[in-house]
């Protein structure tokens, strides 16, 4: 462990009674070359979302209290104190702390809620001890973004994001671009309640047990996430990004299917919902695929009445298991936010 280091203060001088703050859901859309087979692994393009977030709060208490609110939270608790005593451990910062959880992302679901319950306690913690710590020293110090930066970079920006891979010294990954999300596009999210993605080491021992990515197909994600995804964001043009979106997720899911119970999609009810949508693609033009290792699925669409005439006529076809929540969301353009203090005020990293 690092020993404690001195940090300078943050702009404001008196120590707040209450910090809360609130993180957003990210979607990873796929990894540019997991192989590394120009020499630089992995690499990712991710989006972030609205209408699912990690609400905590940071208190003075007479001793160290984790406390939190409804059962999924409450889940949460033991991975919330561990990053209390990470960052006790790099800050020598000893005061006791409230630490409260007010609502958390589903876990295990590819919403990326390991790193946004660590970064906003870490961001909390940072604040209300009045230090500058930047959010990718953060996440080092709190074991996250070993693999994707799409998470570190979506809670300090939000949008449409696309990171080079972590560096070789286990720096989190450099972000390569970052394009707000239009604003009339949606984001139709899947949810299956029957599962749950892999994390962990299980996730790590099935990501080493995959055989590498040929480097063709590496090829053909990059150049989809550079001369569809992207462009087709930067102007609003929905056909390029859809085809692109879904072309990387179609490479990505047969590479790792092996590691899914040989489907491209780890909840079979998610797979056969959007292979709906694909083969009606002529009426219900999305962008397709599953966030991570699932089950969450997505699928996007340039509108709010797109997305809702497409989810009306998911469920008169009867392709909408019964454990299949659909919910229709909004892109986030902007990363986490303090409460309280600063309402609805976006939360800028110090440098």
């Amino acid at each position: 462990m690092d020993r404690p280091r001195n940090f300078p203060e943050a702009s404001f001088v008196d120590r707040p009674a209450t910090v809360a703050l609130r993180a957003p859901a990210r979607l990873h859309l796929g990894f540019l070359d997991p192989a590394g087979s120009l020499g630089r692994s992995f690499g990712s393009v991710g989006l972030v979302i609205g209408g699912f977030e990690t609400e905590v709060e940071i208190s003075a208490s007479p001793v160290d209290r984790v406390t939190a609110n409804g059962p999924a939270a409450h889940a949460e608790i033991e991975r919330a104190a561990a990053c209390l005593r990470m960052l006790r451990g790099h800050t020598g910062r000893r005061d006791p702390l409230h630490l409260r959880l007010e609502q958390v992302l589903p876990a295990h679901a590819g919403f990326g809620s390991g790193t946004q319950l660590a970064l906003a306690i870490g961001r909390a913690f940072a604040l209300w001890h009045g230090l500058s710590v930047p959010t990718a020293t953060l996440a080092q110090w709190l074991g996250r973004g070993l693999r994707s930066g799409i998470g570190i970079a979506g809670f300090d920006h939000g949008g449409l994001i696309v990171d080079g891979g972590p560096g070789a010294n286990g720096a989190p990954a450099a972000v390569l671009s970052r394009i707000p999300l239009p604003e009339a596009w949606r984001v139709l999210i899947v949810q299956d309640s029957a599962q749950k993605g892999l994390s962990g080491d299980e996730e790590r021992q099935r990501i080493a047990s995959l055989p590498p990515l040929p480097r063709a197909l590496a090829a053909d994600i990059c150049h989809q996430v550079l001369m569809c995804v992207l462009p087709g964001a930067a102007a609003a043009d929905f056909a390029p990004f859809a085809a692109g979106v879904t072309r990387i997720q179609q490479v990505l899911g047969e590479h790792f299917a092996s590691a899914q119970g040989g489907r491209a999609f780890a909840s079979e009810a998610v797979g056969c919902l959007l292979g709906w949508v694909l083969q009606h693609r002529g009426e219900h033009l999305a962008a397709i695929g599953q966030s991570s290792w699932g089950p969450t699925g997505f699928a996007i669409f340039p509108s709010q009445a797109r997305a809702e005439a497409a989810m009306q006529a998911m469920q008169a076809a009867g392709v909408v298991a019964p454990s299949l929540a659909l919910r229709v969301v909004s892109g986030r353009n902007a990363g986490a936010t303090l409460l309280d203090r600063r309402p609805s005020s976006p939360l800028i990293s110090t440098p």
